[in-house]
């Protein structure tokens, strides 16, 4: 129920709307929000203080989008029940509901909102520092309606969480980033 630790690397171009310019053949995907934030005091019982939720209120704001614009998700899912929490904390459902979101199936591909169709950590290990990226990586190939038999039909936006480190009863660290293709 955790996935393994294990080696990865993983490399990204980012580049300033100008220097795409530079070349014609790229399909580049939009960065519309990116927010880092940094774990709280808060106690077990104040779910809606969560540093992934508030993270992920602050990039919604910032890209002017919803959670239900968003088509596509990779979040970190280190052990099983990470998915559940953090469907939640992106606000695909209310606080409480993310079992049964995904216990109907509304996270799978063809479901409402599939989150982690590349199978997320528990399926292809846990690179530690190179997980966030390789969750972008994923958003973008489907983005691109290049991801194969994984693919999410008419993919638009998509949203990667990550979370590192604990601080009280959370992660320490966490960055929420909304992609548009």
């Amino acid at each position: 129920m955790c996935a393994p630790i294990s080696d990865g690397a993983a490399a990204a171009i980012l580049c300033s709307e100008a220097a795409l310019k530079l070349f014609p053949a790229a399909h580049p995907i939009r960065v519309r929000a990116s927010v880092l934030a940094s774990g709280s005091d808060r106690g077990p019982d104040e779910a809606e203080r969560h540093i992934c939720r508030l993270a992920a209120t602050k990039a919604y704001a910032l890209a002017e989008v919803e959670p239900g614009d968003i088509s596509v998700a990779e979040v970190h899912d280190a052990s099983a029940f990470a998915e559940v929490l953090q469907t939640e904390n992106l606000q695909f459902c209310e606080i409480g509901q993310g079992g049964w979101l995904a216990e109907r199936g509304q996270t799978t591909l063809g479901g409402k909102i599939p989150v982690n169709p590349s199978g997320g950590l528990e399926c292809k290990g846990h690179p530690i520092g190179a997980t966030g990226l390789g969750q972008i990586h994923e958003l973008i190939l489907q983005l691109r309606g290049k991801a194969g038999a994984r693919q999410v039909e008419n993919a638009r936006l998509a949203i990667a969480e990550n979370g590192g480190g604990f601080h009280g009863v959370e992660e320490a660290a966490a960055c929420v980033t909304i992609l548009e293709g």
